[in-house]
């Protein structure tokens, strides 16, 4: 059953919060790539970011998926889970889940402000990294996610772990006004993003959220 009031969220490394302020917000991966820009720390899979560069949103032609802000359902994502680990042959970031910031979004507001634009949105049924993904484009197909493996903290399942990683997906840019919390895995991290935010003029609340993490 889809959430009553269902959240977004992107993670990143603190170090890169200076730069996402900068910028007002989160731009997609081609965008800085087309500008020779880049977080100060990246915490993504080289290929992958490369590959999501030219696969197709299928419901939106002529798009691809290194060309939309990516969100996750849930906090303590699959990815998440590989940082923690630090073993992955194909991420060169090994500097573990302490340093990661979940920023959260209301979906709803998200989705309004994307119509507002207008901004393009999709979501999938699983990694949209991968060829084989579903996406989708309307509110109504919210229902189609698999809202128990995106709420499972075991995801050895094959299709827990697909359903976990489904992705909502926004053209080019999201502005940083809609962050609502900032969640941390503990007071240090918590102080060094209160430190980043303190000039903004948006100073969404950050929170440890332990349980956001492994």
């Amino acid at each position: 059953m889809t959430p009553s009031e269902p959240k977004l969220y992107h993670i990143t490394h603190v170090d890169n919060l200076a730069s996402v302020l900068a910028d007002g917000g989160l731009w997609c991966d081609a965008t800085l790539l087309a500008r020779n820009d880049g977080p100060v720390t990246s915490i993504g899979m080289g290929g992958i970011k490369a590959r999501r560069l030219t696969l197709p949103v299928k419901c939106h032609p002529g798009d691809t998926v290194g060309e939309y802000v990516p969100f996750y359902f849930c906090p303590r994502s699959i990815m998440l889970y590989l940082i923690y680990m630090a073993n992955h042959p194909n991420l060169a970031y090994r500097g573990g889940q302490v340093p990661i910031l979940h920023l959260e979004f209301d979906l709803d507001a998200v989705l309004a402000w994307a119509d507002a634009q207008p901004k393009r949105w999709a979501f999938t049924l699983s990694n949209a990294g991968a060829p084989y993904a579903e996406f989708r484009a309307t509110r109504g197909q919210l229902v189609e996610v698999d809202w128990a493996a995106v709420q499972a903290t075991d995801f050895r399942s094959a299709e827990i772990k697909e359903g976990k990683q489904a992705e909502f997906l926004v053209q080019e840019f999201v502005p940083w006004h809609l962050v609502r919390r900032v969640g941390t895995i503990n007071d240090t991290v918590q102080r060094q993003a209160v430190r980043a935010i303190g000039g903004a003029a948006h100073r969404p609340p950050v929170e440890v959220c332990r349980g956001w993490y492994y």
